[in-house]
């Protein structure tokens, strides 16, 4: 999180973020006052970084430190070499999905999980967009929701996306999902989406970003940072993030609607049944 976010930090609180970054150990043993007096900064800013990152206070930043540095070194994202051997893209491949998936979990709010599901389950018609790999991760979603016999839809075009926002309405729920948090076509489906009075969600990496300004309720995945190019171009851990987090979001709304949806889930599975 504070590598993540620390560029974008006000003056102040990039000092103690790279302080921090630079003597995690020191830091877990310092008071605000020490803090601030070790970074050249203030208890103050020790207090508004805590705020800036989303936690509680001073304790809940060191508890979260401290967890950091008992993990052990093979939890760490390994970049993945020209040449490897098959046995080290497999291992390397799998630990860096399985890291983005602990590191999503580590960064779920679970009352905006909570508010992002109410929404889900209450809406008259259900809307995912996404561009390039995040447009896989809004069929993926489509193809969940729809178990739930709620109207749902998915987007990979802005042209399509734009005149299905055309009719939409406050009874509607958009989701716009982007690694980066600054996708320009997902952006502009958010804000147009949002004038209109739609419930939006944003699915993006930590930190602030233009996508999840335009979000009633902001959820984040992993911001760790992707296996560099050209390896990106396949199985990604951003991708295993999202689709965790698009998981999480169907489970809720299952759990919390069971009769309904065991009743939808009957009536698949019948038809279904008739085709094999």
């Amino acid at each position: 999180m504070l590598s993540e976010m620390k560029e974008s930090l006000p003056p102040s609180e990039k000092k103690i973020a790279i302080f921090i970054l630079e003597h995690p150990h020191e830091a877990i043993h310092c008071t605000a006052a020490q803090l601030g007096e070790l970074s050249h900064t203030s208890s103050a800013a020790v207090m508004r970084l805590c705020k800036s990152l989303g936690l509680k206070g001073l304790q809940e930043l060191k508890l979260r430190i401290s967890g950091d540095l008992q993990k052990e070194a093979t939890s760490a994202y390994r970049d993945i070499q020209p040449g490897e051997e098959t046995d080290a893209i497999v291992d390397k491949v799998t630990n860096n999905n399985i890291q983005a998936i602990r590191e999503t979990t580590e960064l779920v709010d679970y009352e905006g999980l909570q508010k992002a599901a109410t929404a889900l389950a209450g809406a008259d018609r259900l809307h995912f967009f996404g561009v390039g790999a995040s447009g896989i991760i809004a069929q993926d979603a489509q193809q969940k929701f729809l178990r739930m016999n709620i109207a749902t839809s998915a987007f990979t075009d802005v042209h399509n996306a734009v005149m299905n926002i055309a009719n939409i309405d406050e009874k509607d729920v958009l989701i716009g999902i982007s690694f980066s948090g600054e996708t320009k076509e997902t952006s502009l489906v958010m804000e147009e989406a949002k004038k209109r009075g739609a419930t939006t969600i944003s699915i993006t990496r930590y930190g602030q970003n233009t996508v999840a300004s335009f979000a009633d309720i902001p959820l984040y995945i992993s911001a760790s940072r992707e296996i560099p190019a050209p390896f990106r171009s396949g199985a990604t851990s951003s991708r295993m993030a999202q689709l965790h987090m698009i998981d999480l979001l169907f489970v809720k709304v299952v759990t919390a609607h069971f009769d309904e949806a065991s009743g939808y889930f009957e009536q698949i599975q019948d038809i279904m049944k008739r085709l094999k």
